[in-house]
């Protein structure tokens, strides 16, 4: 079994090829032992499992994929995909990666899912464990589908922000969370924005796609087999302040080996839950398949302990790097390696007190085994982190791109913006404004004339800019990296890097004098 000292999660992607096209699956791993799929909930990813997973992984293989239009997988290609697609989804992930069997944990949405696939796939689960299983009358399945998902998409001035977060707060207040009655009022409601926060960053991931995995069971008819049933054991269980604790009593007859229970609250239930995984386990799985085209590097040196996540070729020969608060999925899939900057994007995060010399053998590692590198390229102020990994060995050039690079260092790092959740959501919308202000002026912070900047209408879009602002709320290391970058000595900087190839500035940039260059 696992030591749980030395516990990590791995992260990692599957493309699975099917005969309506190709799609990437995200996917987390942890510990070692029987392997215990993980199927999470709508609208959530696998990483609501992650405490679970360091908790379980001490006895467990446990494996959390991103299900279809969730967290970092892609869609179904299925403009109305009903329960047994994403079920079959599971099946089609759990071939690609080489597991053949494994028992099963799912919650909520995630159990119907399971359910779903235990039925019809005899012998891929020895045991399935759900936490709570919705069982819907016609009435509720026409409520949902009247109110319940109205789309989500993102609007030119941010207006969808303000409504997800209430909707994602309030579904703590009232279930359904837009029948606002005494009768429909639940326990849990709460004001804590952190508690708000995750989720509503996992809506964000999935846009619109978030009603599908939710309507694709809101509208699904039972799965529990008749009671003569012969298949392995399903246990079903929950807790008294779950929505769906009431479900239990609508549950028929079950088969022979199956239960039902409920808990007083969730730490009684995952111990239930764990106790009963033990009750059929499958075999350990052996390596699991992975995509060798992006995915993520283990780091470890003082001030870094964890995953940096990586796209492109295995042979590129440049490096490029995007500038602080944006993230790889910005910048052109040109050819070259990608990779998210410590407490950037997806990757893990690094501690604010690291040096410049602390990120450089972060990156130094993260792309040791690239062994055509030869280049590297920094987007905006990440223009002189390029410089400083030229200075390596790995390196022979360093490039510039949109390299505007500020002369009024100590005024900039004072703008750099806090998005720390806040009871009322306005991190949100903040986040909003600063990526339109970014669009149109430079610096996003000093919005008058002068400071405009040539845009492209055509490029203007509501979907582009939910991008940006994804990727600067995903950041955490905007201000101790454009710190680290504007206060490092510029003029050794440039003496120590390795040849610039080119420095390439906006047309609107070259004659500004409040931009450096070398």
């Amino acid at each position: 079994m696992a030591d749980w000292l030395s516990m990590k999660i791995s992260r990692h992607y599957i493309t699975i090829n099917t005969g309506k096209g190709a799609r990437r699956v995200h996917y987390r791993v942890c510990g070692s032992g029987p392997a215990l799929l993980m199927i999470h909930q709508s609208p959530r990813s696998g990483a609501e499992y992650e405490r679970l997973m360091l908790e379980w992984g001490k006895e467990f293989t446990c494996i959390a994929p991103d299900s279809p239009g969730y967290g970092n997988s892609d869609p179904l290609n299925n403009a109305d995909p009903k329960l047994a697609d994403f079920a079959d989804a599971v099946v089609e992930f759990m071939d690609a990666i080489g597991l053949t069997s494994a028992g099963c944990y799912g919650f909520h949405s995630g159990g119907a899912i399971a359910m779903n696939l235990h039925v019809r796939y005899p012998g891929k689960f020895t045991v399935l464990v759900s936490g709570g299983y919705p069982i819907w009358s016609d009435e509720e399945k026409a409520m949902f589908a009247s109110s319940y998902l109205p789309r989500f998409l993102p609007q030119v001035y941010g207006d969808h922000l303000t409504w997800l977060w209430g909707r994602m707060l309030e579904q703590t207040w009232f279930f359904p969370w837009f029948d606002r009655r005494t009768e429909t009022r639940m326990t849990v409601a709460h004001q804590d924005p952190t508690k708000a926060a995750p989720g509503i960053a996992e809506v964000l991931d999935a846009g619109d796609n978030y009603r599908f995995g939710y309507n694709a069971v809101l509208q699904a008819d039972s799965d529990i087999p008749p009671a003569d049933t012969k298949c392995a054991p399903v246990h079903i269980a929950t807790y008294k302040a779950d929505p769906l604790a009431r479900q239990l009593s609508r549950l028929p007859q079950l088969p022979e080996g199956w239960s039902f229970s409920l808990a007083e609250n969730p730490p009684e239930f995952e111990a239930w839950a764990i106790g009963m995984l033990h009750e059929n386990v499958a075999p350990a799985p052996a390596k699991l398949n992975e995509d060798s085209s992006a995915g993520f590097i283990a780091v470890k040196n003082a001030k870094f302990d964890g995953l940096i996540h990586w796209s492109g070729p295995k042979d590129a020969t440049t490096l490029t790097l995007h500038g602080p608060g944006r993230a790889l999925e910005l910048l052109p899939a040109d050819g070259s390696l990608r990779i998210d900057l410590p407490g950037h994007g997806l990757s893990s995060d690094i501690d604010s007190s690291a040096s410049l010399a602390d990120w450089v053998d972060v990156i130094s590692q993260a792309v040791a085994s690239f062994e055509k590198l030869n280049c590297v390229s920094g987007e905006g102020i990440s223009a002189l982190l390029a410089l400083a990994l030229s200075a390596t060995d790995k390196f022979a050039c360093a490039c510039a791109i949109s390299a505007h690079i500020p002369v009024d260092i100590d005024r900039w790092i004072s703008e750099i913006p806090d998005f720390t959740p806040d009871r009322f959501g306005t991190y949100l919308t903040r986040a909003w404004r600063i990526v339109r202000a970014g669009r149109y002026f430079w610096p996003w912070f000093d919005v008058k004339h002068g400071n405009d900047i040539t845009f492209d209408p055509a490029n203007e879009t509501p979907e582009s800019m939910a991008l940006e602002h994804r990727a600067l709320l995903r950041c955490r290391a905007q201000l101790p990296l454009t710190e680290v970058l504007l206060r490092a000595d510029r003029a050794a900087l440039q003496k120590n890097a390795a040849k610039i190839d080119c420095w390439e500035l906006a047309p609107w940039a070259k004659d500004r004098a409040d931009i450096w260059r070398p």
